[in-house]
């Protein structure tokens, strides 16, 4: 997408590589959208730290990421012994798995990079085609988002007032988006219509992010307070959903997402609300057999006691207290949604019906256990 950098509008991804000093580039996204920024992880454990701290977040970006870090990892390497530079791969792996657990995307980017090495025969090639591997897949995000579009335009009609949830904009992937994706597709086509965007507690994604986004491609939205949702939909004011995912069960249909998306699903469901989930190919789990299995990260209860922001008059960002002091708080990122409140799932193979997933595992590029 465009960015406006110093008064000058340039196209920028999420997520790059600097080959030269094999460095990771990403935007930093606590920063947004008070402030644009660029930066530099100098080695894979930085990377690594940077999806853990949500310097980069969303499902297609951590997964580009992750495959870029474990091609800078894989690039770090000196020596010729292919057994210790496989160790050293599987090191690099580990590390980067573990930044974020819930989210798919980066052991399916990981495990592409991982099997297009076994070409070489040395380890110089071997860290060419990592990086290659990387390359290929953050392209691949980009193409997977348009097609994403194209499919989820024509749910869009004039006038539609829609619901996202959190940040599946194209700060979540690498460049486009998912949920948003049908959203750029429309206002291409010409149409008008309104977003609704949850400001998505406790970090609030959807109030600093998507409505950056939005706010930067003039199309027509207003933050809503995460409990609104339902008072909206009571009164005839929301026509659809569409949100992201950071894992969908191929066998089941359940989505991992943000926290919250469940209680949407459930509110479009009481209300005859089609609900639809935007995701790339990378976001689809063939291996679990049940939404119990998918790890569920809980995060620091510092950010349900309180927020980061701008404060009048005071540089930089400032973090606030807004909790009863002596409080404790839980922070589960995300939540589960059961197949049967979903009315599609929109790939860049076409939309789906959650339960017709696993019929169309090969269309879908899985690789099944």
């Amino acid at each position: 997408m465009n960015v406006s950098i110093r008064g000058q509008v340039r196209p920028c991804r999420t997520v790059t590589f600097d080959a030269p000093h094999n460095t990771v580039c990403l935007i930093e996204q606590r920063l947004l959208p008070h402030q644009f920024k660029i930066v530099a992880t100098p080695d894979y454990r930085a990377t690594a730290r940077a999806i853990t701290d949500m310097v980069v977040r969303g499902a297609g970006a951590i997964g580009a990421t992750a495959a870029y870090g474990l091609a800078q990892g894989a690039r770090a390497f000196r020596g010729g012994n292919l057994e210790k530079f496989s160790a050293h791969l599987r090191l690099v792996f580990e590390t980067l798995e573990s930044a974020r657990p819930t989210a798919v995307d980066p052991v399916n980017a990981m495990n592409a990079v991982l099997r297009a090495v076994k070409a070489g025969s040395t380890v110089a090639e071997q860290q060419d085609l990592a990086l290659a591997a990387a390359e290929e897949f953050a392209n691949d995000n980009v193409q997977h988002c348009a097609a994403i579009g194209r499919h989820g335009e024509k749910l869009i009609r004039a006038g539609s007032r829609i619901l996202t949830h959190c940040n599946a904009g194209w700060l979540a992937f690498v460049d486009i988006g998912s949920a948003t994706a049908p959203l750029y597709a429309a206002q291409k086509a010409g149409k008008k219509f309104h977003v609704f965007c949850d400001e998505t507690r406790p970090r609030c994604q959807g109030a600093t992010l998507t409505a950056w986004e939005l706010a930067g491609q003039k199309i027509s939205h207003d933050i809503i307070s995460d409990n609104a949702a339902g008072h909206l939909m009571q009164r005839g004011e929301i026509d659809l959903v569409i949100v992201g995912a950071d894992r969908v069960l191929g066998r089941t249909g359940e989505v991992a997402n943000k926290i919250g998306t469940y209680t949407k699903a459930v509110l479009a469901h009481r209300h005859r609300i089609p609900f639809y989930v935007a995701i790339p190919l990378s976001t689809l789990d063939w291996n679990l057999h049940s939404g119990a299995e998918i790890p569920i990260e809980e995060r620091s209860q510092e950010e349900v006691l309180g927020a980061r922001g701008v404060v009048r008059g005071v540089p930089g960002q400032a973090y606030v207290r807004i909790a009863n002091p002596s409080s404790s708080a839980r922070n589960p990122g995300f939540d589960v949604t059961p197949a049967e409140l979903i009315t599609g799932i929109i790939t860049p193979e076409g939309l789906f019906p959650p339960r017709r997933l696993w019929q169309n595992c090969q269309r879908l590029g899985g690789r099944a256990n």
